[in-house]
């Protein structure tokens, strides 16, 4: 099988480290990749955005699958444009990507499927910002409508920071605020079939104690040894079929990756929001976590047939990745620092640990950071406790001036 993934970050890396691993995968390209991806995958340049120059690529390449990463490109219709060429396409279409693309529309769809989420909002003047921030009081959620990479969320206990985020909106869905731990649960669909991945949860704070703003996720971990063992069967039944039949229903069918994000409340699972797409922290440790060989679950989904997948096999080991930032991120990050320190990673760390690219690009020999989120150093291990371990220990040899990370990714959870 010939794959072509499209997208350049962290997760791109995981989903094109996890495929070169496949034995089905004869060919691994992706575009447009970053210095990471190159020594798994032939990098192209390409405009993500551009559907008819992403198809031009796949079918040069004679793709037997093309595999979407990031929302933008299947918010903007590309996995239409490939799909209508005849080659089979991971990732949903512009209709239905719909349900990350606008919030909006997402909450529509859950009152369609009886899906518990937040009580909210749809505001669109200065009137009915103040009169929803009345409503529901402190803390504030307020949240972008379109999509904004992560960081179109304000949670805050300053009404004056959330009217101000929302009057930046052209459209703002403000909800009532869920409270305790959060979740991100992964499921392939082809449209009918819900095969959903193991739980994961990720740190979107900035800074160490979930403090200091809103990032794209900071490190993430799974498993989740506090959860209920039924969290991803009652998920199934109450959140993610519902919302797949609901969207067929609709005549907007999702095939690809659908993500929930949950809050655990005192009153039962909640839905925080919908993505479109693998979540980036969590498909670092999910897909660390997977023994299936990948390449053949995509491509069933892509083809309308899930219900032929056997089983997904997992590993009984803990994931645990930790973001590697640029100074100054997620405001306006530095870029083109030197990136030290990778190949004794490799050396001493390997098969344990290993890091991937997220924003990063080749200067001649070197490695330097391309973006705000730079690396996500990824360890396994017997339990979360030794997983951190390695994990810490492997970005303790990375030299990156001004970076920054957090050290208490999973802390928690290994100590309860």
């Amino acid at each position: 099988m010939k794959v072509l993934v499209i997208g350049g970050g962290a997760r791109e890396h995981a989903l094109c480290r996890s495929l070169s691993l496949d034995p089905d995968v004869t060919a691994l390209h992706c575009a447009p990749g970053n210095a990471g991806i190159a020594e798994v995958a032939e990098l192209h340049p390409v405009d993500q955005l551009d559907g008819a120059a992403v198809t031009a690529l796949a079918t040069e390449l004679g793709a037997d699958l093309v595999v979407v990463g990031p929302e933008a490109p299947l918010v903007a219709g590309v996995a239409d444009a490939v799909r209508a060429a005849g080659i089979p396409v991971f990732g949903p279409s512009r209709e239905a990507a719909q349900l990350e693309g606008s919030k909006a529309f997402a909450k529509d769809v859950m009152a369609g499927a009886g899906v518990p989420t937040a009580r909210s909002y749809v505001c669109t003047t200065p009137a009915e910002i103040d009169e929803a921030l009345d409503a529901f009081g402190a803390p504030y959620v307020v949240k972008d409508d379109g999509l904004a990479a992560g960081k179109g969320v304000v949670v805050t206990d300053d009404v004056e920071q959330a009217r101000a985020h929302a009057l930046a909106c052209d459209r703002v869905v403000i909800e009532e605020y869920l409270d305790g731990p959060e979740v991100s649960l992964f499921a392939i669909t082809d449209g009918t079939t819900v095969l959903p991945l193991k739980p994961a949860q990720d740190f979107k704070r900035a800074l160490d104690g979930d403090e200091g703003p809103n990032t794209g996720g900071m490190g993430a971990y799974s498993p989740l040894p506090w959860a209920d063992p039924k969290l991803v069967e009652e998920v199934l039944e109450t959140v993610l079929q519902p919302t797949v039949d609901e969207l067929r229903r609709r005549g907007t069918p999702f095939s690809g990756l659908l993500y929930a994000g949950l809050a655990i409340t005192s009153r039962g699972v909640r839905v925080i929001e919908f993505n479109a797409r693998f979540g980036d922290p969590e498909t670092q440790v999910v897909l660390a976590r997977l023994k299936t060989p990948l390449a053949g679950v995509l491509l069933n989904s892509a083809n309308g047939t899930l219900d032929d997948q056997a089983p997904l096999a997992w590993s009984d080991e803990a994931a645990v990745t930790v973001v590697v930032a640029s100074h100054n991120y997620p405001e306006t990050p530095r870029t083109g620092d030197p990136i030290e320190g990778l190949d004794e990673v490799a050396e001493k760390d390997a098969p344990h640990a290993y890091v991937l690219h997220a924003g990063t690009r080749r200067d001649g020999d070197a490695v330097v950071s391309a973006g705000g989120r730079v690396l996500s150093v990824t360890a396994t291990g017997t339990d979360l406790a030794q997983a951190r371990e390695r994990a810490y220990a492997a970005v303790g040899r990375i030299r990156l001036d001004g970076s920054q990370h957090r050290t208490d990714i999973a802390r928690k959870a290994a100590e309860a």
